[in-house]
């Protein structure tokens, strides 16, 4: 650690990293600071026993070949992980169906047509209509960039050449909510047993989009090793290009000097240390930042109240599993398994109650072996959760009112988790818990303690007209030299709208410090030139592509035991 950077990073999930590596290769100093004690934010995956976990990752987007997370990482290194292809992706089942959505959708419009051969028509529409969205997401890493990174005529030209990307968003947007969500899909179809497979649905684009990204092959499985890999790999490139990842160090205070960030204050294990910076980017929870780094005067009242009143995703529940059979032997594949009620209201399959809720299950260890030993598997059992729920999940709170973990707080958790296995053995008709070797439960408290996300959001404010009419997102805040990355500073969430934001804080960063390289990054993003030609323009560090992926502790055992 060093007692000034150029630039000072608050939070190592895979936003922050990838501006640690982005800035980095531009020659800058960079400091990140992370409270955990590994990398990766959501994508940090953990270890129990000689098992693998992701955190929280059910597929990936924009990771494929012509992806915006691949364009990005192209140009960080060529050693970077894969995603994994997914040709099957998600399979439907409530009580009366069972449909399989793979990377060839029309087999799944083919197949529901045959069933429901009166509703030819509009499911021929509803499948193109999802088509042409996944048309524009396909576009997305044209539109990449920041309108807060482009100058007056740029803005100009990117709004006009953006209609195309949003287009055809427009006739769908505003079918949000129970009954919004239902008006938009009888727009297609009347039959009520077709309207069950959409039953969990909430918002209309959230019934369309699924499907329009399978059209163009834009569903990946995490890289071999897990998700983790990813900001492993980060981090590797930042240190290997001489700068800073330092973990356990808590940002306590952003320092102001004549109302600009000039840098931060940090807890590292009870040491009390001050790092200085020029440029400070905040890849970490937006009220945190606002409420508790900065003083009270430092944000208008009106933005922080806007904050708080924005819409966030929800938590979640994520039960962890590790198998002592192949996951096959369960009934599982490589499709992650969605299950419903038919007998529960819409608004139900989301709200948390164990006996109601849509649960996903996926098979990790199905999709990469090396995450569980031979002859074993890992699992997972997902569902949307909310923080508050059940008094806090049966917390007490602290001197700071927090929530505070106890008995009853684990005693829930297990009760909670026992109903969704229970109703996933009788789904699947096998006996999974008798073949459970390690079970760890995540609550939104969890999701919490460890992200420091507020009411443990999994991907921050959600895209929408109150969110968008307030202003919510965005990278610049009232502080001078003092950016924001990560889901809070972008509608949206996932992969892409964290390395979205990490190439457009970095992008403001290098307006200022850097211009050269800031052209010369711009006009990549914008697909105007190859990753060829901005490396020829000299103004980045050359990376040597060294990185080698450790083994997984399945094949690391797996390795001692040839050797024996």
């Amino acid at each position: 650690m060093k007692p000034e950077y150029d630039v000072v990073i608050i939070g190592g999930g895979v936003s922050g990293l990838t501006s640690a590596a982005l800035l980095s290769r531009a020659g800058l100093s960079v400091g990140v600071f992370e409270m955990d004690t590994r990398p990766g934010g959501y994508l940090a995956g953990f270890r129990r026993k000689d098992f693998r976990f992701d955190s929280a990752i059910h597929w990936l987007n924009q990771c494929g070949p012509r992806g915006l997370v691949t364009r990005v990482f192209d140009f960080i290194g060529s050693d970077h992980p894969i995603a994994e292809e997914q040709p099957n992706i998600k399979r439907y089942m409530g009580d009366t169906y069972n449909y399989l959505l793979t990377n060839k959708p029309d087999n799944l419009k083919d197949e529901l047509v045959a069933k429901f051969p009166h509703e030819k028509a509009g499911l021929e529409r509803f499948f193109r209509d999802a088509k042409q969205l996944g048309k524009s997401f396909d576009g997305l890493p044209r539109f990449s960039r920041s309108l807060e990174t482009m100058g007056f005529f740029e803005k100009i030209i990117f709004n006009i050449q953006r209609l195309e990307f949003v287009m055809p968003f427009l006739k769908h947007i505003r079918f949000t909510g129970p009954e919004g969500t239902v008006k938009g899909l009888q727009r297609y179809f009347k039959d009520p047993e077709m309207l069950k497979v959409f039953g969990s649905e909430e918002e209309m684009l959230s019934a369309l989009v699924p499907i329009g990204w399978a059209y163009y092959n834009d569903y990946q499985s995490p890289p071999k090793g897990g998700s983790q890999v990813f900001p492993e790999w980060l981090d590797y490139v930042t240190e290997t290009l001489g700068n800073d990842v330092c973990y356990q160090c808590r940002v306590e205070k952003i320092e102001l000097e004549n109302e600009k960030a000039v840098g931060i204050s940090i807890d590292r294990k009870g040491e009390k240390i001050s790092v200085k910076a020029k440029h400070i980017i905040a890849a970490c929870d937006v009220e945190a930042l606002y409420e508790r780094m900065l003083p009270d005067t430092a944000i208008p009242k009106i933005v922080k109240e806007k904050l708080h009143n924005a819409q966030l995703y929800s938590s979640a529940v994520t039960i962890s599993l590790g198998i002592d059979c192949p996951v096959e032997e369960l009934g599982l594949d490589d499709a992650m398994l969605f299950i419903v009620r038919d007998d529960v209201k819409r608004t139900e399959h989301n709200a948390g109650d164990p006996h109601k809720c849509g649960l996903s299950i996926l098979a990790p260890s199905y999709r990469d072996p090396s995450l569980a030993p031979a002859g074993k598997g890992t699992m997972t059992i997902y569902c949307y959760a909310t923080f508050d729920q059940d008094d806090r999940w049966k917390t007490d709170i602290d001197e700071n009112g927090e929530p505070k973990r106890g008995e009853s707080y684990k005693k829930f958790k297990q009760e909670f988790a026992d109903i969704l296995i229970e109703r996933v053995e009788k789904k699947l008709g096998k006996a999974v818990k008798s073949h459970i070797e390690y079970c760890d439960i995540a609550t939104p408290i969890t999701h919490w303690r460890y992200t420091g996300n507020r009411q443990g959001s999994l991907m921050g404010a959600r895209p929408g007209k109150a969110n968008m009419q307030a202003k919510i997102a965005g990278h610049k805040t009232p502080v001078k030299n003092l950016w924001l990355s990560g889901h809070w500073a972008d509608l949206g969430g996932g992969v892409p709208i964290a390395v979205k934001t990490a190439l457009n804080s970095s992008l403001l960063v290098l307006r200022e410090l850097n211009p050269e390289a800031f052209k010369v990054l711009a006009s990549y993003t914008d697909t105007k030139i190859t990753k060829m030609e901005a490396e020829k323009a000299g103004v980045f560090l050359d990376y040597d592509d060294s990185w080698i992926q450790e083994l997984t502790p399945a094949h690391k055992k797996a390795e001692r035991t040839e050797r024996l």
